[in-house]
C-alpha cells in the first residue's frame, strides 16, 4: 500500500446543470511537491476547496492521512497548513506579531517555533519590521510561515506564486522544495508552468473537471518518439533517414536532426546512422516544456 498523504476518489460537484470537478481521482504521496495544473474553469480551486473541508462534494470522496475530510475533519485538517485565498495581514504589525496573533487563535503557544518558521521562509530578519512594509514575495512568504505554523504533514498552496517578479518565484521554487526536503508534502496549484515544471516530481492536469494526465515531470518532458542528433553532415543523413519507414518524419531543426528511432531506443538510432556512415556526435531524447505539453492536453485553454 502506497503511502497516501492526500487522496481523491471520484470526487464529484455540480452546480446545477454544470460540473465542475467530475469524478476526479488521485493520489499524493509523502514527500513529494506535486502539482495540480488546469485552464482557468476547470474546477482546480473547487478541488481543493473540496479536499479543506470548504465545499462538499456532490459524490465521492477526499482522505488525508487516511481520514476522510468529511467523516473525521477535525482529526484529519490540523495536519493540513493551507493557502488558499489572498493572504490576510495586519500591516501595522511586524511579521513576528502577525504569527503570534494566528499563533493565540490556534491555541499554538508558538515560542521557539515562530521564529522557525520565519527563518524557514528566510525572513528572520525582517521578523520585527512592520508587514506594511514587506513586499509582495515577502508577505507571500509570510503567508506560507502561517501555514507552517502547526508543523503540517501537508502544505496545499493555491497560486503562491501569484504576482511575484522573477526573482520572487525563483526564490518560491527554492522554499517549496527545501520544505519537501524537510519532509513537508506539498500539494501545488499553479499557472507559472516554468516554476512547476522546475520545482514537482509529480503533476495532475485537468480540464473540464476531469483528470486528463497524471504523470512524473520527467515523463512529460520527455517525448521516447523522436531524438535530436547532430552529425558532420545533416542532409546526407536526412536522405538515409527519409529512406527508411521510420524515419519519413525526420527533419532539420537548427544545427540537428530530429527523428524517431527504429525501435524506439536511442542506442538503435546511433548504430543505424553509424552504419549509414553518419556516426552521431550527440544524440539526445527531443524534450517539450511542461507549457507545451499543458497546452496540447487542454486545447490551448487560458491556464
Amino acid at each position: 500500500m502506497t503511502d497516501a498523504v492526500l487522496d481523491l476518489d471520484g470526487l464529484t460537484k455540480t452546480y446545477g446543470a454544470r460540473r465542475a470537478v467530475d469524478g476526479l481521482t488521485f493520489r499524493v504521496e509523502r514527500g513529494e511537491v506535486f502539482g495540480f495544473l488546469g485552464p482557468n474553469g476547470a474546477g482546480k480551486s473547487t478541488t481543493i476547496r473540496m479536499a479543506m473541508g470548504l465545499v462538499r462534494p456532490n459524490a465521492g470522496s477526499v482522505r488525508v492521512l487516511g481520514r476522510d475530510v468529511w467523516l473525521d475533519g477535525p482529526e484529519a485538517l490540523p495536519h493540513v497548513g493551507a493557502l488558499i485565498e489572498a493572504p490576510a495581514f495586519y500591516p501595522h504589525l511586524s511579521g513576528l506579531d502577525n504569527l503570534r496573533v494566528l499563533a493565540s487563535v490556534l491555541g499554538t503557544s508558538g515560542g521557539r517555533r515562530l521564529h522557525d518558521v520565519l527563518a524557514l521562509v528566510h525572513l528572520a530578519d525582517r521578523a520585527r519590521d512592520r508587514v506594511g512594509t514587506y513586499s509582495l514575495g515577502m508577505k507571500q512568504r509570510l503567508a506560507i510561515a502561517m501555514a507552517l505554523i502547526d508543523e503540517p504533514e501537508l502544505l496545499v498552496l493555491d497560486e503562491p506564486a501569484n504576482g511575484l517578479d522573477p526573482a520572487g518565484i525563483v526564490e518560491m521554487r527554492d522554499l517549496l522544495r527545501g520544505l519537501a526536503d524537510g519532509g513537508t508534502t506539498v500539494f501545488v496549484s499553479s499557472h507559472v508552468l516554468h516554476e512547476i515544471q522546475h520545482t514537482c516530481d509529480r503533476v495532475a492536469i485537468i480540464n473540464h473537471g476531469r483528470l486528463v494526465r497524471l504523470a512524473q515531470v520527467a515523463d512529460l518532458v520527455s517525448d521516447p518518439g523522436e531524438f535530436s542528433v547532430r552529425v558532420d553532415a545533416p542532409a546526407p543523413a536526412l536522405v538515409a533517414l527519409r529512406g527508411q519507414p521510420w524515419g519519413a518524419g525526420a527533419r532539420i531543426e537548427g544545427d540537428s536532426l530530429v527523428t524517431a528511432s527504429p525501435t524506439g531506443r536511442g542506442r538503435d538510432l546511433w548504430q543505424f546512422l553509424a552504419a549509414a556512415g553518419h556516426p552521431p556526435d550527440e544524440l539526445a531524447a527531443r524534450r517539450h516544456s511542461l507549457e507545451e505539453v499543458f497546452l496540447q492536453l487542454t486545447g490551448g485553454g487560458e491556464r
